[in-house]
């Protein structure tokens, strides 16, 4: 639909003028520039402000009252309402708070695009999307390379987003806040709902059963049709009848069933009884370089738990399921593992787990389990390897391949710990509930990173959260996560009713502690960041009055001050860029500072 394929038949209809936003799911080339250049080349900005800085040149050399001058100066008006329609004087701030949202620090905008790893990559060319304003947005799995932090930005962008759009996706927690409509594409046939996900998958599965009912009926008329056919073939007075049902039969369209296959059931080994204290991190820390991960982490994982691990990017998820799992050891600290725990661990690098040389058949009867033969290939299919695949040497395999091979063999390891780091990643939906409903019944200890908030939300009884080198608990699934994480990002705290309660004047009195303690330290960014602003806004002002002296003939037949206000608008450009950055680094320690937890 974006334009870069043409259909065998038919044909592809948009509107003249129309911006597409398009977002492939594989890896795009960014070019060697700065995040900000790649994304105003995206938006069309560059090439914009090229186009007015070579406008108000020939402007600056043609005579006043001119018929020139008068054609010039529509036309530099024409550029400058484009350039003003699309964002241009404000593009800056609002690049930044969108890279902001999908998880960038402050400066990274300024960074080349080659230095970020391809899921970063992939965020800069959603940020180049959502900064284009286009009017039908197509996006092919967006949440694929984002935390659970970044997907609920998006979320919220994309609710307030006013155009089309239309995007294809396995997160069903996306689908359920995003989504108000659904094209259910199956058999080469589109069949659209006009309801959101949730209703959507009712109303199928209410069809699908209308559609089993009528498979049925229709299969017990064929059989009366072709009784009575056998019956009375022969005998001439009925002839014309048995002639009328056979052509019946002939005309009639047959219902076929839109059922799912059979799903595959898997069931983990009976997981041996470990110790009441399955491990235990004792001031723990781990550091890369100067870069410090941790520093002083403690953490308690007991029997039978199910512990969901999340964080934004980079906040030290997969480095503290490597010191769990044993294959990196901290920095300082120990980490010990219970009695009788039999630990089994899924990492994001999964290839260590596999033997090359191997087929995928081979890797699979190499997992030890009591599966016959057909279990095997059975599950097999389930993550997607079927046919000649299970032949295929491990070594020629894509990455997702390797990733979903290790997983199968992990499903029947002899475990009682389970350590999985983003285990879901490139499981189809049917895969990824299979999967669920055996963690769900797994008699063991859950230890789990995924990015699937409505797998984490049905799995997880216990929220551990990565910020700022701590952690922090949570009793609770996902869901009560969000609640309590969105509570205590409001800094005022309401004092409960019941105020002669045993302990409530120690109570009030720690609470207005609190909120002074909060004030104090919030007041110290304040006080520089208000200045700030106020110098961000007279900047503002200036570059606008120069814009608009610009488009000023009196000021565009000088020449020598229309270069002076090109240099001082230059100048104003340069100073806001740096007001700007010092501005999000302020606001972000304040919020960092002052955020109880």
């Amino acid at each position: 639909m974006e334009g870069s394929k043409a259909p065998d038949d038919g044909t592809v209809e948009i509107p003249h003028g129309a911006r597409i936003g398009y977002l492939p799911q594989d890896l795009v080339e960014l070019g060697d520039g700065s995040v900000m250049e790649f994304l105003s080349e995206k938006a069309g900005l560059t090439s914009q402000m090229q186009s007015l800085v070579l406008a108000t040149g020939r402007l600056s050399g043609l005579r006043e009252d001119s018929a020139e001058l008068k054609s010039a100066l529509a036309a530099f008006d024409e550029l400058e309402r484009e350039f003003e329609i699309r964002g241009g004087h404000s593009f800056e701030p609002t690049a930044k708070k969108v890279l902001r949202g999908l998880g960038f620090k402050p400066g990274d905008e300024s960074r080349r695009c080659g230095e970020f790893s391809g899921g970063w990559r992939m965020r800069i060319a959603l940020a180049a999307v959502l900064m284009r304003r286009p009017d039908v947005l197509l996006l092919d799995e967006p949440t694929n390379h984002l935390d659970t932090e970044s997907m609920e930005w998006l979320e919220g962008w994309l609710r307030d987003f006013a155009g089309i759009m239309i995007f294809v996706s396995h997160d069903r927690r996306f689908l359920e806040r995003t989504a108000t409509e659904i094209a259910d594409l199956a058999r080469g046939v589109i069949t659209h709902y006009s309801m959101n996900y949730e209703r959507y998958l009712a109303e199928k599965e209410e069809a699908r059963e209308r559609l089993e009912r009528a498979i049925e009926d229709q299969k017990e008329r064929i059989g009366q049709i072709r009784r009575f056919v056998d019956r009375f073939r022969y005998k001439a007075s009925k002839a014309t009848q048995v002639q009328s049902r056979i052509k019946q039969l002939e005309k009639m369209e047959i219902y076929e069933s839109d059922a799912p296959a059979a799903s595959v059931r898997i069931k983990f080994p009976e997981a041996p009884r470990s110790g009441y204290e399955v491990a235990n991190m004792s001031g723990v820390s781990k550091s890369y370089g100067g870069n410090r991960v941790f520093a002083g982490v403690d953490l308690e994982i007991k029997r039978g738990e199910r512990i969901a691990l999340v964080g934004i990017n980079g906040a030290g998820k997969s480095t503290l399921m490597r010191l769990i799992s044993g294959t990196e050891p901290p920095d300082c600290g120990t980490v010990k593992m219970g009695h009788k725990v039999k630990l089994a661990y899924f990492s994001q690098e999964s290839a260590q787990n596999l033997d090359y040389s191997h087929t995928v058949w081979e890797e699979a009867c190499r997992a030890g389990s009591p599966l016959t033969e057909a279990a095997r290939r059975s599950l097999l299919g389930a993550f997607l390897f079927s046919g000649d695949d299970i032949k295929k040497p491990v070594s020629v395999l894509s990455g997702g391949e390797k990733s979903r091979l290790a997983l199968f063999k992990l499903l029947l390891s002899d475990s009682n710990f389970l350590v999985l780091d983003e285990p879901t990643n490139h499981l189809d939906m049917n895969t990824r509930e299979i999967f669920q409903r055996a963690l769900l019944q797994y008699g063991g200890t859950l230890f789990i990173v995924s990015h699937d908030r409505f797998f984490l939300d049905n799995l997880a009884e216990r929220v551990i959260e990565i910020k700022d080198g701590r952690i922090y608990n949570y009793l609770g699934n996902y869901s009560y996560f969000i609640d309590r994480r969105a509570a205590q990002l409001s800094v005022a705290a309401d004092v409960p009713p019941g105020g002669g309660a045993p302990g409530a004047k120690d109570r009030k009195r720690a609470e207005a502690d609190e909120r002074n303690r909060l004030y104090r330290e919030k007041k110290v960014f304040t006080d520089r960041i208000a200045p700030l602003e106020s110098a961000i806004a007279d900047a503002e002002r200036r570059r606008g009055e120069i814009d608009a002296s610009l488009c000023d003939p009196d000021t565009l037949s000088d020449s020598a001050l229309v270069r002076a206000l090109m240099m001082e608008r230059s100048e104003i450009e340069d100073r806001l860029a740096g007001s700007y950055a010092e501005w999000e680094e302020l606001v972000t320690a304040m919020e960092r500072k002052t955020v109880r937890n």
